[in-house]
């Protein structure tokens, strides 16, 4: 195992991580929609400014969104790559679940051997 070398594993868990907060997967949702201040939306929510930053703060680490400062605004907008890749890995796991229960299927559908 090298050290500081990120697998994209790890990657992705941050990404479900990250999502596992209703109110970070809401940010999300609404900066896919274009550039938002964190002021913005701190409004939005019954919860401090601060608290926004902190959940837009795991969302960065997470590569889900980036952002910027334009004059004294903090703007984020939602990383669609990423998101891609989260849907990746949850189309992957669903083949493999495919693969089996076909396969359990299979199995099934199969008569018996005649023993009785």
């Amino acid at each position: 195992m090298v050290v500081g070398v990120e697998t994209e594993g790890e990657a992705v868990d941050r990404v479900f991580q990250a999502l596992a907060d209703r109110t970070r997967r809401d940010i999300v949702s609404r900066a896919v929609e274009g550039e938002l201040s964190v002021s913005a939306l701190a409004r939005r929510y019954p919860i401090s400014l601060t608290a926004v930053q902190k959940h837009v703060a795991v969302l960065e680490r997470a590569g889900l969104v980036s952002g910027h400062r334009r004059g004294r605004e903090r703007l984020v907008r939602t990383e669609v790559a990423a998101l891609r890749r989260a849907q990746e890995a949850l189309d992957r796991l669903e083949a493999v679940w495919r693969g089996r229960v076909g396969r359990i299927d299979r199995m099934l559908d199969q008569p018996d051997s005649g023993e009785d």
